[in-house]
């Protein structure tokens, strides 16, 4: 198996093709095609293999962003603490919401980076002229790229709020270039509408590998469905579930195959997935930060640690215990070969590990959220899907609960056990958050102080008290380069 570098360069009218696509395949070469540099737009989108090649370079830049999803998913929630100064500064900053505009992690560059080559292929595919190139592969290809520009635009407002809504390709000989801010609400209600278009017009690939490593029907229901969440949308949440769940395709795993849904992953319960393969030079970049025999970056919080006990005889999660968190509490789910906290991965596969985007127990999971939280709600419905993933787990199920939020603080808590370290955590605490005009700001806020000595909880209190910062500045870059940006609130220090 093996992909291949598609790497985008715009100068004036050239597209600099770098290099093909790393991009999954069977067995065999994804494209047979030599990588070309210096071809002008004219000369390159002639045929279908130069699309491909495109769409190909959108994966590459997505699954280079692996650790990114990874430290804006779970550094400023409850689930991780630093180790010490080994930890880079940038990092414990965020940990400790100390946020500056110049930092590291404000900066978007690489996520418009994704946006803009799938926008080139959005843009200029139906232009082919190739008499191979059908209008049906045609428009597959165009649904992949609005996949991973959607995924890419959810990740942007879920960090940043509001940000540049950008849907046509740029070159930088189109003059200058200043795109002002859109309200995230407004970008997630054009990306609903751009994942509608294309729900059934989404490819069948040929092997279980692609078909878990590139855009889906599946694929293309869960992101629906986790937008439909995060905007409290609560019946078109269950909507896009139940199309997952009915096509058939998707199951939970039996508990003692639960970590094959890390090690190899493409497990049937796996929905989509960036894939790393070491052997190929194609290794993840967040694994050896989240375990090593040397130094690492994090490990799990006294949070992480007592809702993973595996010791506890009466509530022990010897499943996702022993999966999640090794011996010494580092993070096992991306350096083990089985669920052991013992056996790891070996030297030549321990960078292998693919950050799954989605699987069905999250889908489970946000299902039972919205049947808990809609207007109208259906408790019953509710607790079948959250014990449904309890069951999974050999976990004692759960009772009737009397109220939305006694369910939402259940499954929140369900969704930190199952879903540990996959890049959820933040997200999932935000949307808490925010959840009937900030009703629960200040469960959230005790959420993350309890983790902070207590000389700094007062600080950090203040410090998350103002909803908008919660979001990351826009990178002081940016507001330089941009002059049609606003800066953040919580961070103008005009004001």
């Amino acid at each position: 198996m093996r992909r291949q570098l598609s790497t985008y360069k715009l100068v004036n009218k050239n597209i600099l093709i770098a290099g093909l696509l790393l991009l999954l395949t069977s067995c065999e070469s994804f494209l047979d095609q030599k990588p070309t540099d210096g071809l002008v737009l004219e000369e390159y989108w002639k045929n279908k293999e130069e699309v491909l090649s495109t769409l190909g370079g959108a994966y590459q830049l997505l699954s280079e962003l692996d650790y990114q999803l990874f430290v804006h998913g779970e550094l400023r929630g409850d689930m991780l603490t630093a180790n010490g100064t080994i930890t880079p500064s940038s990092e414990r900053n965020l940990m400790s919401a100390n946020i500056e505009t110049n930092q590291t992690y404000a900066k978007w560059d690489k996520l418009y980076s994704t946006i803009n080559i799938c926008n080139h292929v959005i843009d200029f595919t139906p232009k082919v002229q190739d008499p191979t190139f059908s209008d049906y592969l045609k428009q597959q290809y165009i649904s992949e790229a609005i996949f991973i520009r959607s995924l890419c635009y959810f990740y942007l407002v879920r960090i940043w709020q509001d940000v540049p809504y950008i849907t046509k390709p740029t070159t930088n000989d189109e003059g200058e270039f200043f795109p002002a801010l859109t309200p995230g609400t407004e970008i997630l209600a054009n990306v609903k509408v751009d994942l509608i278009s294309i729900r059934n017009k989404m490819p069948e690939h040929p092997t279980v590998e692609k078909s878990k490593s590139r855009a889906t029907a599946g694929a293309v229901n869960a992101l629906l469905a986790d937008i439909s969440l995060w905007n409290f949308e609560y019946d078109d949440c269950i909507q896009y579930i139940d199309a997952v769940e009915n096509s058939g395709q998707y199951f939970l795993l039996p508990s003692t195959e639960w970590y094959q849904n890390f090690n190899p992953g493409f497990s049937l319960e796996n929905i989509f997935e960036l894939y790393y393969n070491q052997s190929l030079g194609q290794a993840n970049t967040f694994s050896t930060k989240a375990y090593s025999s040397t130094a690492i970056y994090f490990y799990g919080s006294t949070y992480a640690k007592s809702i993973l006990s595996v010791e506890v005889t009466e509530a022990g999660e010897l499943i996702r215990g022993n999966g999640s968190l090794s011996t010494n509490f580092q993070i096992w789910k991306y350096a083990g070969s089985v669920a052991d906290r013992t056996t790891l991965r070996s030297s030549s596969t321990n960078t292998s590990a693919n950050f799954i985007v989605y699987r069905l127990a999250d889908l489970y999971l946000m299902k039972a959220e919205a049947y808990s939280q809609k207007e109208s709600p259906d408790f019953a419905k509710a607790l079948e899907y959250l014990n449904l993933v309890r069951d999974r787990s050999n976990m004692a199920l759960y009772t009737q609960f009397s109220n939305a939020q006694a369910f939402e603080d259940a499954i929140l808590l369900e969704r930190a056990k199952e879903l540990a370290f996959e890049g959820k955590r933040w997200f999932d605490l935000i949307r808490m958050g925010r959840r009937n005009e900030y009703s629960r700001k200040s469960n959230l806020i005790d959420i993350l102080i309890q983790n902070v000595p207590s000389t700094q909880k007062l600080v950090l209190k203040s410090r998350l008290s103002d909803p908008n910062g919660w979001y990351m500045p826009i990178h002081s870059d940016e507001i330089q380069r941009n002059k049609n940006l606003m800066q953040n609130s919580y961070y103008d220090e005009s004001k």
